[in-house]
């Protein structure tokens, strides 16, 4: 008896003391576990509430630029990999500057904003427009009506600070902030595209600049796609149809997609400084070097930090990664034959960098490539 009763209360002790062990430590912050970063889209459907958009052929932009991005935003939340937000879900009023807050708040790494067209003649096709001063009147007309909205906004003159949609001074006024995101921004609105008119086959009215508020003050790659003219007879009712919304947002989604692949998210910040980007000087077969520059191809710019290694960049190599002002740009090849760099070219495009461009420096600084090929060559 005395034994049981001995181990009998060696139990008990030693139950209180693991229940005490359990409740210590639990009450110790336990250490976090490293969350992958997630890529973040905000998507934004233009117009809404008391702003119907354009209402070409009897439409409402409104409804059809939500219904799209609803499309878009249910099929990207698929991926575990990406994070949808909206700037709107249903049928209400967002001011403009409240669409980019919600945007930077998020840190987003992509801001897409889905409109509809219209025109006073049967014009037709899709385009995607980056921050930038118009170079015509078309695009001007466009991004008015576009900012017009403003005008729907209580105290929209202090809000803007003095912006006139219609006036051209309010534009060459405007300060660019998107400019540093300006590579990125426009290597999406080509992705868009490409997509528009290689699945869907729709006239492709490229690529294009102008002053949209909703992009100005955003500090992400940014771009506004016009989907379409609700205007005209047959790009109407194609965007007004289930069928044709489920077009538009499955060909945007595949942009998107393309654009998060085109570099690897996976390896993100704190890696070590690289050492001196070596130039990689061609041989005397070569008669196109030329002294004191370094031509190079960049694949993308982004404001991740990734390490240059040629698993992260599709197989190319050498990659290197530079840092100017808030972006990290990364270029593939360095040297200084003209020809060299062209066959660096050919190969970033045919390993999955479309969009890819030559680049040159000269004592470390970038000049264009037009300068570096009326300097003195070798």
């Amino acid at each position: 008896m005395n034994r049981y009763l001995f181990m009998k209360t060696n139990l008990v002790k030693f139950l209180v003391l693991l229940f005490i062990g359990i409740v210590l430590t639990s009450s110790i912050p336990a250490e976090k576990d490293p969350v992958k970063s997630k890529f973040v889209v905000v998507l934004d459907a233009g117009h809404g509430g008391k702003d119907p958009g354009n209402r070409g052929g009897g439409f409402q932009e409104k409804e059809i630029a939500l219904n799209i991005v609803l499309k878009i935003g249910k099929e990207l939340e698929k991926n575990p990999n990406i994070k949808v937000i909206y700037t709107r879900d249903r049928d209400i009023f967002i001011p403009l500057d409240q669409r980019a807050k919600i945007a930077n708040d998020a840190k987003a790494d992509l801001f897409i904003s889905v409109h509809c067209n219209a025109h006073n003649s049967q014009a037709y096709g899709t385009e995607t427009f980056v921050l930038g001063l118009h170079r015509n009147q078309s695009n001007f007309e466009v991004a008015k009506r576009e900012n017009s909205v403003i005008f729907l906004e209580e105290d929209y003159d202090l809000t803007y600070g003095g912006f006139d949609p219609n006036s051209p001074e309010s534009y060459i006024g405007m300060m660019i902030m998107q400019e540093e995101y300006l590579d990125q921004s426009i290597l999406l609105a080509d992705f868009v595209q490409k997509q528009f008119t290689n699945e869907l086959k729709r006239n492709d009215r490229g690529v294009k600049q102008a002053g949209f508020l909703v992009l100005h003050q955003t500090y992400m790659p940014s771009v506004l796609i016009e989907t379409g003219f609700l205007t005209n007879k047959e790009e109407g009712p194609y965007l007004n149809s289930v069928g044709g919304q489920s077009k538009v947002a499955a060909a945007i989604v595949e942009a998107i997609e393309d654009y998060s692949h085109s570099i690897n998210l996976a390896v993100l910040d704190n890696l070590e400084q690289q050492a001196p980007v070596p130039v990689y000087t061609e041989t005397k077969d070569f008669d196109d070097t030329f002294i004191g520059v370094t031509f190079k191809v960049q694949l993308v710019a982004s404001s991740k930090k990734l390490e240059p290694k040629s698993s992260n960049f599709k197989g190319l190599t050498p990659v290197f990664r530079e840092k100017e002002g808030k972006l990290f740009k990364y270029y593939f090849g360095a040297t200084s034959s003209y020809t060299q760099i062209n066959k660096f070219h050919k190969e970033a495009q045919a390993s999955g960098y479309p969009s890819s461009y030559i680049v040159a420096f000269k004592e470390g600084n970038k000049i264009t490539v037009n300068e570096a090929l009326k300097s003195q060559s070798k």
